[in-house]
């Protein structure tokens, strides 16, 4: 479920950022520029057409910067596998319960799957709560005007448009810290089913025996 909420809030964001140019040239009206971008964050890619006041030519086109692809999409692949592999290990838990316990190496393949989802959880929330602190500086409106030209000659002046709004961007990576919390609390569950928790266990009924006895 909650591996669910992350890749799904990630890849189903969406964001808008803007600018308004006005050129002193009383013959030209203000601009309002609008950008949309969304996952997988490749803002190079995204253009917008900047206006110019000066010549015949009315228009040019530009693109944001930046290209924070891979880590949105090792965040989301690896959410979509979590999920997969949760609802295949709640089949073998419910259906094949028998065969688990039987056979040991399914627990211990178990564990070391847990763990490198644990594992890569942390490196995904990480990595990606990076990539969307540089994709909010690269969509701010002041990056926007930054970028364009026209606003840094005295010929126009240049406003900040629409701000994105990044909320669900954020859920996701708060979802994806919540989701390496809950993937390291499962590897002692996990391991309890393994058979070193189970060989540890005997050694210590052993020891507690010996001590009995000799008393």
């Amino acid at each position: 479920l909650f591996a669910i909420f992350a890749f799904g809030s990630c890849g189903s964001f969406s964001g808008e950022t803007g600018a308004t140019v006005k050129c002193n040239d009383d013959l030209k009206e203000m601009t309002a520029i609008s950008v949309q971008f969304g996952y997988p964050f490749r803002l190079s890619r995204i253009p917008f057409e900047m206006p110019v006041c000066e010549g015949n030519t009315t228009k040019r086109t530009l693109h944001l910067m930046g290209d924070f692809s891979a880590p949105s999409e090792f965040f989301v692949t690896l959410g979509v596998f979590s999920f997969l592999y949760s609802m295949a290990a709640l089949v073998i838990y419910l259906r094949f319960h028998s065969l688990y316990t039987e056979n040991k190496r399914l627990p211990f393949a178990d564990f070391c799957v847990s763990v490198s989802f644990a594992f890569f959880w942390l490196v995904a929330a990480a990595a990606w709560g990076k990539g969307l602190s540089d994709v909010k500086g690269a969509t701010r409106p002041s990056s926007l005007i930054a970028a364009m030209s026209v606003c840094h000659l005295k010929q126009a002046v240049c406003n900040a448009g629409a701000t994105p709004a990044m909320g669900l961007a954020n859920i996701s990576v708060l979802f994806g810290f919540i989701n390496f919390i809950l993937w390291a609390g499962n590897c002692w569950f996990v391991f309890k089913e393994t058979s070193w928790h189970a060989q540890a266990t005997n050694k210590e009924n052993s020891a507690e025996q010996g001590a009995i006895d000799k008393q």
